[in-house]
């Protein structure tokens, strides 16, 4: 078994699952649909992104090369979720609107027929702040792997080899 691959897939369901009580507050209905939705409060990429950055960084050490591709996978994902995805979202809700206008100017010009097409999906990227939830949930679900992955150990005993082997990988970068 896989575990960081398991725990940034748990990364990424909990973040999904988190979008529909936000749903509920904001519409007043439940729909299976947001579980497979994109963008929203918290964001699930960054979630399993970071949650995949934690868990090796906390397994392998934050020296490590695994640790480094993760931190850059997750920078570059994070980033992406803000900007490209974002704007897209944006130039898609403009294109709807200009449809929008386009019908209404057809029905007032009879021979001229334009029928509307299926909306472009407007929710694809996220704000700073969702991003940021998601990166918070994603730590926690890495850590949280982390110190379970060894149930046998008490977890006084896990908690102290974590707070050792952080103080131990710290002090050993400051020396270099």
């Amino acid at each position: 078994m896989n575990r960081a691959l398991w725990t940034s897939l748990a990364a990424i369901g909990t973040a999904q699952a988190l979008k529909i009580p936000d749903r509920l507050r904001q519409s007043g209905r439940f729909e299976w649909a947001d579980l497979f939705r994109t963008g929203g409060m918290p964001s699930s990429h960054s979630a399993g992104v970071v949650s995949l950055a934690t868990y090796i960084g906390l397994k392998k050490g934050v020296s490590s090369i695994s640790f480094s591709l993760a931190v850059v996978l997750s920078l570059i994902v994070m980033y992406d979720a803000m900007g490209i995805r974002r704007h897209a979202g944006m130039i898609a809700s403009e294109v709807n609107q200009l449809e929008d206008v386009l019908v209404k100017l057809t029905e007032q010009h009879p021979p001229y027929v334009h029928r509307k097409d299926k909306e472009l999906e407007e929710r694809l990227g996220h704000l700073p702040e969702e991003v940021l939830g998601g990166a918070v949930i994603g730590a926690a679900i890495g850590w949280l792997s982390y110190m379970t992955e060894f149930p046998q150990q008490r977890p006084g005993k896990a908690c102290a080899a974590f707070i050792r082997k952080s103080l131990y990988t710290l002090s050993s970068r400051m020396v270099q």
